[in-house]
């Protein structure tokens, strides 16, 4: 278990450390807060619908039922806010 300003002060090697398949255990205040662990393999693969991601429970459901889900993954770009992302998205 790491603190969070341990954390800060070497990100990089807890990254490359949790990349490797070494889970982290981050604290704040001495709790334990979160976990720095390595991606799935699942998370890379191909196929991966909304469908799935909402019944594995990574993603809720929409609440209006006349919305229609795209059947594949929609590419977005990074360090953009998420209501520009919707905007574009939505059109």
């Amino acid at each position: 278990m790491i603190g969070i300003r341990e954390l800060r002060g070497d990100l990089a090697a807890h990254v490359r450390r949790a990349a490797a398949g070494e889970p982290t255990v981050v604290s704040v205040d001495g709790r334990p807060s979160a976990v720095l662990g390595p991606l799935s393999l699942r998370a890379h693969a191909d196929g991966i619908t909304i469908a799935a991601l909402i019944a594995s429970g990574a993603l809720l459901a929409p609440r209006r039922g006349d919305a229609v889900l795209p059947r594949a993954m929609v590419p977005v770009w990074g360090n953009v806010r998420l209501d520009r992302l919707l905007r574009e998205v939505r059109g």
